[in-house]
């Protein structure tokens, strides 16, 4: 799954939360700032635990703000692990 992230989520913590929260769900993939200030998810699992992270990506860690959540269906790539880019 693709997710990408809009609103005060750059500066916030958000790429080590969403590491850790993806850890904790037993995710591989990554996660990146974008240049246009939104952050990029590419994320591989359960589909129960993809959605996990998709929810708790509309609010993320406290000092964020999210503003927007767009996200869509990807092929599996097979990462290893879950890292920041």
């Amino acid at each position: 799954m693709q997710i990408q992230v809009f609103g005060r989520v750059q500066g916030v913590g958000f790429r080590y939360y969403t590491q850790q929260k993806a850890i904790e769900l037993g995710l591989t993939g990554f996660v990146k700032n974008k240049s246009d200030g939104s952050v990029f998810i590419e994320a591989e699992g359960e589909e129960t635990k993809l959605n996990e992270l998709l929810l708790w990506c509309h609010s993320g860690p406290s000092w964020a703000k999210v503003q927007e959540v767009k996200f869509q269906e990807m092929p599996t790539i097979g990462y290893p692990d879950f890292r920041i880019k």
